[in-house]
């Protein structure tokens, strides 16, 4: 099982037509089984684009915001059906972002979605607030047994939604829905805003909660940095030309995996975003 995830920066980034070709190329070159995507931007009040003409997609249930032309995820589902290599998908919007973007986050499987599930992890549920935070997560027919969550967690030092407490909210639902019984694994895929090398604070809070990270099992892997330069967010919180893992890929049961890489940094395919994806290899 392959499976890769993305914070795309979708609509805002420069040269946008040209990174999302680019970026479908990757797709299609690797076939990831998942893959998980956030910053998944539409524009909001666009032309409503109708469920029945977006190829492969199933909508999220309790989600009903409509996707609209130009939405990241459709787009890209579309140039990878086009291709030949149809995904089945869904998405949702936690936030307005920007003042203009439905912003979100999306999930791709090459296996039929078998079911949806999405839920607010932040204090916030204001739509218009741009910490409101929310997971969205598919199973597959291919893994029944397993459930494959996109996340992107706000800040470990923030004042009004620490990521603390989102990450406790987030591990609550998880045991309250019985996703983490035995003979369920889940999975964790995303942005989690907490470098690697920072003691005491998101990385080590994932950790210390029983989580396994797939950089760390992988038996081949590279440097596993996803940020090269200050982003959006981290303008406070980075130095210059400092670089850090800010991007995971969490297991909830041990698995055996056989490669962690980073792709779309300029050495492993072209830079689509202002993070860097991962990529990992499940040995079954």
């Amino acid at each position: 099982m392959k499976l890769i995830t993305l914070n795309t920066h979708s609509l805002i980034e420069e040269h946008y037509e040209k990174k999302l070709r680019a970026f479908a190329e990757v797709i299609r070159k690797e076939k990831p089984d998942i893959l998980a995507m956030q910053e998944v931007n539409q524009l909001a009040g666009g032309e409503i684009w109708p469920d029945e003409e977006l190829p492969g997609f199933v909508r999220c249930s309790g989600f009903s915001l409509p996707v609209r032309r130009g939405n990241h995820a459709a787009r890209l589902a579309e140039l990878l059906n086009d291709s030949g290599l149809s995904y089945s998908w869904t998405w949702i919007s936690a936030k307005l972002g920007y003042d203009r973007y439905d912003e979100g986050m999306a999930l791709l499987s090459l296996s039929p979605i078998a079911d949806t599930d999405q839920f607010q992890i932040s204090r916030s549920s204001d739509y218009h607030y741009w910490k409101t935070r929310r997971m969205l997560g598919i199973r597959t027919e291919a893994a029944p047994d397993s459930w494959f969550y996109t996340v992107h967690m706000g800040w470990w030092d923030d004042a009004e939604d620490p990521f603390a407490g989102q990450w406790e909210q987030l591990n609550r639902i998880l045991q309250k829905k019985g996703r983490l019984e035995r003979g369920t694994n889940v999975w964790l895929l995303g942005d989690f805003n907490s470098p690697s090398a920072v003691s005491g604070e998101g990385y080590d809070c994932i950790r210390k909660t029983g989580w396994l990270d797939s950089y760390v099992l992988a038996e081949q892997k590279d440097d596993g940095a996803t940020v090269d330069h200050v982003i959006d967010g981290w303008r406070d919180r980075m130095a210059e030309g400092e670089s850090c893992r800010l991007d995971y890929i969490f297991s909830r049961n041990p698995v055996r995996i056989g490669s962690s890489r980073v792709i779309c940094n300029g050495t492993r395919y072209p830079v689509v975003s202002d993070h860097f994806g991962v990529m990992v290899t499940v040995s079954v």
